[in-house]
């Protein structure tokens, strides 16, 4: 299971949505079953992108900061590759018209909930799906509290009770720091007050959003070959199973092989 802050066509080439074209694709040539999942941004053009909404999937309600968001999932099929890619939206949190700039960077104080509310619309996707993925591969800062709502709140669910994550480190990072709230907002859905405590009533910035993925997560993947030397150094302490950066013509076998080890 993938889930990409952006994904190549669907949006320009960058760092983070060639990886998230590319390394799904190479894993499912190489024999794996993939699932790809991303946010619904509003500069995605469904008309000429092909996504449709999948109603059998819709209509969930998830509630975030006691108020209630519906959950929209949306496919396109990625050719020619032929993977599926599951879209996650809500109009509260991504935009209903076509926009130039992502969310993420024009509304960035609704970021935190923006990552919330994508991380569980995913994971509650795959439950209707009724897929068990083995591995769950985070790319991007929007995805770095997937570990702690594997391990806290979906750790007894039969679809993610094996499920090992990972955490891909990027030299990308949110555009601002996360509401200080966020602390407040992870214990009321049920996140342990012990695993938000470094990040109560404070702005999470980049190194402690990075820090709070690291812990939690299962393997950690070195993406970007400049990456903050407190974050390997972090790394390093956790003793989480660790992939330093691997070449471009290299890395995805590099990165299946990894997955193998976990």
């Amino acid at each position: 299971m993938f889930l990409s802050q952006e994904i190549a066509p669907y949006l320009p080439d960058s760092q983070l949505a060639t990886i998230g074209h590319d390394l799904p694709v190479g894993i499912q040539e190489r024999g794996m079953e993939v699932r790809t999942f991303m946010p619904k941004y509003g500069s995605i053009n469904e008309r000429r992108n092909q996504l449709h909404e999948v109603i059998r999937l819709s209509g969930m309600n998830l509630i975030i900061d006691d108020t209630d968001h519906p959950l929209i999932i949306k496919v396109a099929t990625m050719l020619p590759a032929r993977m599926q890619v599951y879209f996650i939206y809500n109009d509260d949190y991504f935009q209903r018209n076509i926009v130039k700039e992502l969310e993420t960077i024009s509304s960035p104080d609704d970021n935190d909930e923006r990552s919330i509310f994508f991380i569980r619309g995913a994971l509650e996707t795959v439950k209707k799906l009724r897929w068990e993925p083995d591995v769950i591969h985070c790319n991007g800062w929007i995805t770095a509290l997937t570990a702690l709502y594997i391990k806290q709140i979906y750790n007894e669910d039969p679809a993610f009770m094996n499920s090992k994550v990972v955490y891909a480190l990027y030299d990308e990072m949110p555009p601002t720091p996360l509401c200080n709230r966020l602390g407040e907002k992870l214990k009321m859905d049920g996140i342990a007050a012990k695993d938000v405590k470094p990040i109560m009533g404070k702005d999470v910035d980049a190194l402690m959003l990075e820090k709070l993925a690291i812990a939690h997560c299962d393997g950690v993947i070195q993406y970007s070959k400049d990456i903050n030397p407190e974050v390997l150094d972090f790394v390093k302490k956790s003793g989480k199973p660790f992939l330093p950066y691997q070449e471009p013509d290299t890395y995805i076998d590099a990165y299946a092989e990894f997955y193998k080890t976990l």
